[in-house]
């Protein structure tokens, strides 16, 4: 979808995606690959480059995905100086929730309808070989998930013990419940995103 931009040349139409990154909007949609997260850090530091003192907002709608790629993601937006916003559209599930809650305290926005929802890692394919390397697999599984629970306890002042058995479960949040974890902070209304809130 193309829209009218007014310059000293005239009315131009650009990409839709172009005029939301010109108003400082990124969004994260559908599943988290490899493609997905290049895409990402790279509108991340081209607006960071541009502005570093005007907050960025990062919207979320994703099922999640990969976990190194997920990440590659929570590591840049942690050492990103530049403020960032994130909100939560319609659901953010297991890396992406864990992206989304990773958003600095007051700074993370959901729509009163989505959801959160957090699980242990899975496996991606059927595993198999010898005892030793499903011994390793299950062994980088398991460091994965400690991982995982440590930054969720590190972004909710939750203990670890209540991560882990909140993501042992797979749980949903609401947006209140998210709210009441530790996992988000307001309720965000449509105005809130468009104005910048």
């Amino acid at each position: 979808m193309n829209v009218q931009m007014k310059s000293s040349n005239g009315i131009t139409l650009v990409p839709l995606d172009s005029s939301m990154l010109s108003e400082r909007k990124i969004f994260m949609e559908g599943e988290i690959n490899d493609g997905m997260a290049m895409e990402f850090i790279q509108k991340l530091i081209y607006l960071a480059g541009k502005d570093p003192k005007e907050p960025i907002q990062i919207l979320i709608n994703s099922p999640g995905g990969q976990i190194n790629s997920g990440m590659l993601i929570y590591d840049a937006m942690q050492s990103c100086e530049t403020p960032l916003k994130l909100y939560c559209l319609g659901k953010a599930y297991s890396m992406a929730a864990i992206i989304f809650a990773s958003g600095g305290k007051g700074s993370r926005y959901m729509f009163p309808s989505s959801e959160l929802m957090v699980h242990e890692p899975l496996l991606g394919n059927s595993v198999s070989g010898n005892s030793t390397s499903i011994k390793m697999v299950s062994e980088s599984l398991l460091e994965t998930r400690d991982k995982i629970n440590k930054i969720l306890a590190k972004h909710t002042g939750k203990p670890e013990k209540e991560v882990e058995e909140a993501v042992q479960s797979g749980r949903f949040f609401q947006a209140q419940e998210a709210i009441g974890f530790g996992l988000a902070d307001h309720v965000a209304g449509f105005a809130d995103i468009a104005l910048g809130a």
